[in-house]
């Protein structure tokens, strides 16, 4: 027995020995060969070109072009003339030094980015006289080449990865360039694409000098998905050109698919001057700016009181509740009356009128009473400012809306609780008055307005606003981007509404800006305007709004306009909107005279008023980032 259990010992041990001397040279040799050869192989990495991206008719925004990183490796440094170098790489000794510490600190066995981004131009005279110094090499790269001088807010940029990033994601090493705003950040992964890794046999002075075992171990990089994007290339460029020496916003959007037609941010930049060596300076210079805020995409993340434009809303939401109707005649002193004051004034027009009138002459008073009679009709004033909130929001309003750009902010659509645990006192509505007419705490951004626009335009529903249309030729399947979002009021009263933004252009504030052949449908607006001054919240020139879609009958378009510090709606934002409305739909121009005038006008000795104070507030909502109640609200 103990013979039987000897002998059966043994041959386990055996076999056991046998089948790990197998798994070792059979199984896993040439695994643990290559591992052993590492001192003698050199894996360079094959970046993969970056995905192209056209607008929405197929012409090229965005391409790629050649560039060199020179990397180096510490292990494989040896001894070597410190000044040839410098001179050879157009470096200062201890900027040298510096990049050299890091490489060491964040890899002794891996290749660190030492001169970035060179173009072939700058890198040829560094080809042959680079062999001399061992343990520094050239890696080849793609960066940017931009086709268009436009658009840099949407496009967003890319840079060089972090270490916190490389540590988070393995994906990336030191030197890998990555999206870091606009598409480049949101669609990053599609456009990245898939490196590819060579392996070479090094000779004793660390130089690649023929494949390692005839390429056995090599992978093909994977280029990044080309993107198609829903921009119209001519109109976004004819956009930037109407707000050179402005500043604010500009969102146009196709109804029918919520696919953004033109995304403008003022003051802009040429994307290409965050590429190539003077990216650092150009970056300090454009997003270092206080005042300008160029950097800011004022289109998505500014955030206005929406001014006269708002009156649409409340005019549907009136209607809805059967608070008013489309025959019903207010009066109008000039201003709303409210116990022998007037909170909210208003300009020359006749009185008394009704809805199509009120909004084409955009009458305050009238308005107001709209307004104040929604909110009475709750039980209480909470009760029907809920309501009225719920209304409002239904058109995107107070929402990031989900659409597929990395930036963006809510604004601020009022309910019952924020009044209510604002004022220690009881509030009724005329209160919050300033609601009625897209001041006091009604904030938004010029994408929601856009977007607002396009559900009036629709009757009723919209799509979420979105930049992406096709990625590698395969069109956007995103449930998100093709379900109808309805709103809270039904389609029926929209017609009238529609019918007074129609007067606004025919006989109301936007009849000079008339477009020939085109019926339009508008909104004109002027927002106040305060900012900080030496510490004092002062009230500055008004901000020019506008709204507007066309045709009237199966709109084809739906714009939102905002110029800081523009006066009144009619004198730059609806000036711009019709010319954009005209540019998209007929392709050409013959309202010559208005784009004279905005090609002629300049905003910026209105800006320079903002200068001797405090960096201008692009949010002007105050007190953590609340707006108190303004001067034109009333309390009884």
């Amino acid at each position: 027995m103990k013979k039987l259990l000897f002998f059966f010992l043994v041959t386990i041990v055996g076999l056991t020995l046998l089948g790990r001397v197998f798994y070792l040279q059979i199984i896993k040799g040439d695994t643990y060969k290559l591992k052993s050869e590492l001192n003698a192989v050199k894996s360079i990495y094959d970046i993969p070109e970056r995905g192209f991206i056209y607008d929405r008719d197929g012409d090229l925004m965005v391409a790629n072009q050649v560039a060199y990183d020179i990397m180096m490796t510490p292990k494989d440094v040896k001894k070597f003339d410190t000044l040839q170098l410098c001179d050879l790489l157009q470096m200062d000794k201890t900027r040298l030094m510096s990049k050299m510490d890091d490489a060491k600190k964040w890899s002794w066995q891996k290749g660190s980015v030492i001169v970035p981004q060179l173009t072939q131009e700058e890198y040829a005279p560094l080809q042959e006289k680079l062999r001399k110094f061992p343990g520094f090499y050239a890696q080849k790269r793609s960066l940017r080449k931009y086709m268009v001088d436009h658009s840099a807010s949407v496009l967003g940029y890319i840079r060089e990865v972090s270490p916190e990033k490389i540590r988070k994601d393995p994906r990336y090493q030191s030197g890998d360039l990555s999206g870091k705003a606009g598409i480049e950040l949101q669609y990053e992964q599609e456009l990245r694409g898939k490196k590819g890794v060579k392996h070479f046999i090094r000779d004793h002075y660390g130089r690649a000098v023929e494949s390692y075992e005839n390429g056995r171990y090599d992978t093909i990089p994977n280029s990044g998905l080309d993107l198609t994007v829903t921009l119209d290339n001519d109109l976004q460029a004819y956009a930037e050109l109407l707000m050179k020496n402005k500043r604010g916003g500009i969102v146009a959007i196709e109804p029918q698919s919520g696919e953004i037609l033109t995304l403008v941010t003022a003051p802009y930049y040429d994307p290409a001057l965050l590429m190539g060596r003077d990216r650092s300076k150009n970056s300090v210079l454009i997003f270092n700016d206080t005042i300008k805020k160029p950097g800011v995409n004022r289109a998505l993340q500014a955030e206005y009181a929406p001014g006269s434009p708002f009156k649409v809303i409340n005019a549907l939401v009136g209607l809805q509740e059967g608070v008013i109707t489309t025959t019903e005649k207010l009066r109008c002193n000039h201003g709303y009356d409210y116990g022998g004051r007037k909170p909210l004034g208003c300009h020359s027009h006749k009185s008394p009128l009704a809805l199509n009138t009120g909004i084409a002459e955009s009458c305050n008073s009238y308005f107001a009473q709209v307004y104040r009679r929604i909110i009475e009709k709750g039980d209480t004033p909470e009760d029907g400012m809920d309501n009225w909130n719920r209304h409002v929001t239904s058109f995107g309003l107070g929402d990031y809306l989900g659409y597929d750009l990395p930036v963006g902010r809510a604004g601020l659509i009022p309910d019952g609780k924020y009044y209510s645990s604002r004022y220690k006192y009881k509030w009724y509505a005329p209160t919050t008055i300033s609601n009625a007419i897209g001041q006091g705490e009604v904030i938004t951004t010029p994408i929601q307005l856009a977007n607002m626009t396009a559900a009036i335009a629709n009757r009723g529903y919209f799509y979420r606003p979105h930049i992406i249309k096709a990625i590698d030729g395969d069109p956007i399947d995103n449930p998100d981007y093709t379900v109808k979002n309805y709103t809270t009021v039904e389609a029926r009263h929209f017609e009238p509404v529609v019918e007074g933004m129609t007067a606004v252009y025919k006989t109301g504030t936007a009849k000079y800006a008339q477009i020939p052949g085109i019926e339009i449908c508008g909104k004109t607006g002027t927002v106040e305007n305060f900012v900080k001054i030496d510490g004092k919240r002062t009230q500055l020139t008004d901000h020019s709004v506008f709204i507007a879609f066309a045709p009237k009958d199966n709109p084809k378009i739906a714009i939102a306009v905002f110029v800081e510090n523009g006066y009144w709606g009619s004198r730059y934002a609806a000036k711009i909107a019709s010319l954009l409305i005209e540019k998209h739909i007929k392709g050409e121009i013959t309202r010559k005279d208005l784009e004279e005038y905005l090609l002629t006008h300049s905003l910026e000795y209105e800006y320079e008023k903002q200068y001797s104070g405090e960096p201008f507030e692009i949010n002007p909502r105050v007190d953590q980032g609340l707006i108190k109640p303004e001067s034109n609200t009333l309390n009884p």
